[in-house]
């Protein structure tokens, strides 16, 4: 068996250990979680391809405009308006998740993202 000597600093790292377990063992409500935005954690061009092919993967059009708003917020929403030849109330309206986007609407915002939607030959979704 190991003998440690007991220091200040090693009372201290123990009591520190101690406090997060404390802390990791109580209860919290859900409304004190703190928010979590997606758009947030979109920070590369690899982070936004990721997401949107996990999206799709889904088979979810609803899902997929949606996600194509939080990405266009993470970018901007002024900025993709305005890429992509859209008004920007326009571009809320048609990428809110209950809403049917024309496919060139669709084709105009992933363009002004600057994503690429590719055909790949699979399984059919079931």
């Amino acid at each position: 068996m190991y003998k440690v000597k007991r220091t200040a600093e090693f009372d201290a790292w123990l009591a520190s250990i101690n406090d997060g377990m404390t802390r990791m063992t109580k209860k919290m409500k859900v409304a004190d979680l703190p928010d979590f935005d997606m758009a947030e954690m979109l920070k590369t061009e690899e982070d936004v391809a990721h997401y949107l092919t996990l999206v799709l993967d889904e088979n979810d059009i609803g899902e997929f405009t949606h996600a194509l708003g939080i990405v266009a917020r993470s970018r901007g929403m002024s900025a993709v308006a305005e890429k992509s030849g859209l008004t920007r109330e326009a571009l809320y309206k048609a990428l809110r998740p209950s809403s049917q986007p024309r496919f060139d609407t669709i084709y105009k915002v992933c363009q002004a993202l600057g994503v690429r939607l590719v055909a790949q030959s699979g399984p059919a979704p079931v």
